[in-house]
C-alpha cells in the first residue's frame, strides 16, 4: 500500500520528467499539471518496460530520470499520433 509521501514523490518525479519531456517535444502539448504529472509516470513505466526489452530484468517497474523522460518522449510521440488532427 503505497503512503502519502511516496504519493507525492511520485507526483513531484513526473511533474519533472513530463515537463522536460514537454519541453524536448517539438510543438504545442494542451495539457494541464495534472495530465503533465500522468505523462512523467507513465513515461516512468514506458522507461522500465524499454528497459527490460534491451537489458532484462521486470518489464513493469519505473525507472530513473533519463528513461522516464525517454518514456515520457515515446507516450507523448504516440498520443501526438493517435489524436484527431486540428484544422
Amino acid at each position: 500500500m503505497a503512503t502519502i509521501s511516496a504519493i507525492l514523490v511520485w507526483m513531484v518525479f513526473g511533474l519533472f520528467a513530463g515537463l522536460i519531456a514537454r519541453m524536448l517535444m517539438p510543438g504545442p502539448q494542451p495539457m494541464g499539471w495534472l495530465a503533465t504529472i500522468v505523462l512523467g509516470v507513465a513515461g516512468s513505466f514506458a522507461g522500465g518496460f524499454l528497459t527490460y526489452v534491451f537489458r532484462g530484468g521486470e518489464p513493469m517497474q519505473p525507472t530513473g530520470m533519463v528513461m522516464s523522460v525517454v518514456g515520457a518522449v515515446v507516450v507523448l510521440l504516440i498520443a501526438a499520433t493517435m489524436s484527431p488532427k486540428r484544422i
